[in-house]
């Protein structure tokens, strides 16, 4: 039984240590190049299309929960006579 467990340590420590390292690409430079150029863009939209995409749900959603809220609140001012 130890002698299973000793082969499995084994195995498992060679695989750790002689698995290649991946070297990341360090990308914070590049972004804040990207985000401090001053090309009159808002820094909320710098990213490029999907900020613009989530800028613009967001702002579907704010209004449409706005006009929402509102009609409710309506809605609980004049309640309909029965």
């Amino acid at each position: 039984m130890n002698r299973h467990i000793f082969a499995l340590q084994q195995v498992a420590r060679r695989t750790i240590a002689s698995s290649a390292r991946r070297q990341a690409n360090n990308k914070v430079p590049l972004n804040q190049k990207l985000f401090q150029e001053d090309n009159g863009v808002p820094v909320h939209l710098k990213g490029g299309t999907s900020d613009a995409l989530l800028y613009r749900a967001t702002m579907v959603l704010t209004v449409l929960g706005t006009g929402y809220v509102l009609y409710e609140v309506v809605k609980a001012a004049f309640p309909q006579k029965k």
